[in-house]
């Protein structure tokens, strides 16, 4: 049977003029100073940047792919290997989404019915049935702290009328998922939680029928889907400030898939505590840096004689101290691997800035005056 679950989550300061909050998430051994970014380890790696370089980064927990990971290296060699922690040498907490993601991007390449997804693989070709329960079973074995139940994640523009029958079939899929976690057995030597993930696109009706029905169940926090899928940014907003307002405050509030730094401190000011994204590595990957005083594209020539380091004003940042911008770029000209590796490692410690100095503000009780002179800038091009 489930081990008892080991989780809190403790409230350290509220801002008075918004709903953001500052926090401390416990899951067993790890502590967690929210509201946090995760960086995005799909496959058990974090693109091109090493395990102990996250740690030093500041990285506290990492997101990974149930739906990956079933494909490769598969559930028989991670089960092996005593779980994902110890196969990828990542020693605090991992969440993994349950392949409901997949559901909306590889539409292309599945069939959905009552009882599950049928996902044809984008590697081989070969058919594989996600239901609610295997992907507990494929979460025990993975040894995550967080697991995500299947859910259906519509894309943006869905008719309401499907969003209604993608949100009434999560929720049949939660409650199985929900009772498959009770009764399996932790196949970890640490406390594993399910958060629901809550459905229902822009549409209050649903969105309000969704945290209805989820906080039923009284779960140990709760995930927001369905968003960063198309929409629009006012969407994003609304249902984030919905949720701030209808949802615990005593639980975490994990927003998925956001990632744009003006966009994560938005929904901080709305009550969210959690965000992943493959922003910060992915453009990182493209030569695009986030600082302190905006965006910048390291290919662009301007940056070719620019011999002052990428932005020595993040405290947090060696590699934002070290390296000229006129260096950086040459590395992206001669295609030199070391280029996406220094500029993902520099956007990633962006973002931890970015979450420690909000949460700074939000215990000094100065979040929104900070967000208001900071937000424009992080959007700006330079």
């Amino acid at each position: 049977m489930n081990k008892i679950s080991k989780i809190s989550f403790e409230i350290q300061a509220k801002d008075p003029e918004t709903q953001a909050r500052m926090g401390l998430l416990t899951l067993g051994k790890h502590k967690i100073s929210t509201p946090v970014f995760m960086p995005v380890g799909t496959k058990g790696s974090v693109k091109g940047v090493f395990q102990h370089e996250l740690k030093k980064l500041g990285a506290s927990i990492l997101l990974a792919n149930t739906y990956h990971l079933s494909l490769r290296p598969g559930m028989d060699i991670l089960r092996a290997a005593g779980g994902l922690h110890k196969f990828m040498g990542w020693s605090d907490a991992l969440l993994t989404d349950s392949g409901g993601y997949q559901v909306f991007s590889l539409k292309e390449r599945r069939v959905l019915d009552e009882g599950g997804v049928c996902f044809q693989s984008h590697i081989d070709g070969s058919r594989h049935i996600f239901t609610p329960s295997s992907v507990i079973d494929h979460q025990r074995i993975i040894g995550s702290d967080i697991l995500m139940p299947l859910d259906e994640c519509p894309p943006a523009g869905t008719p309401l009328s499907y969003q209604k029958k993608a949100l009434h079939r999560t929720h049949t899929w939660w409650a199985q998922s929900q009772k498959h976690f009770k009764e399996t057995t932790n196949l970890s030597n640490h406390s594993q939680v399910l958060f629901p993930i809550l459905q229902g696109g822009p549409h209050k009706i649903l969105r309000r029928e969704a945290a209805d029905t989820m906080m039923s169940y009284a779960p140990e926090g709760y995930a927001l889907g369905g968003l960063s899928v198309g929409e629009p940014k006012e969407d994003i907003y609304k249902v984030a400030s919905w949720m701030g307002e209808w949802l615990p405050s005593e639980k975490p509030r994990y927003l998925m898939g956001l990632g744009r730094p003006e966009d994560l401190l938005e929904s901080i000011s709305m009550g969210m505590d959690m965000f992943d994204c493959v922003i910060p590595t992915r453009e990182g990957r493209t030569g695009r840096l986030f600082t302190s005083q905006g965006i910048l594209n390291i290919k662009n020539k301007k940056w070719e004689k620019d011999f002052n380091c990428i932005d020595p004003n993040l405290p947090n940042s060696s590699i934002g101290k070290t390296y000229q911008k006129a260096y950086l770029r040459h590395l992206f000209m001669t295609h030199e691997m070391l280029g996406a590796q220094i500029a993902s490692l520099h956007n990633l410690s962006f973002y931890f800035w970015l979450m420690q100095t909000a949460r700074h503000h939000i215990q000094q009780q100065s979040f929104r005056t900070w967000k208001k002179q900071i937000q424009a800038t992080l959007a700006a091009r330079i």
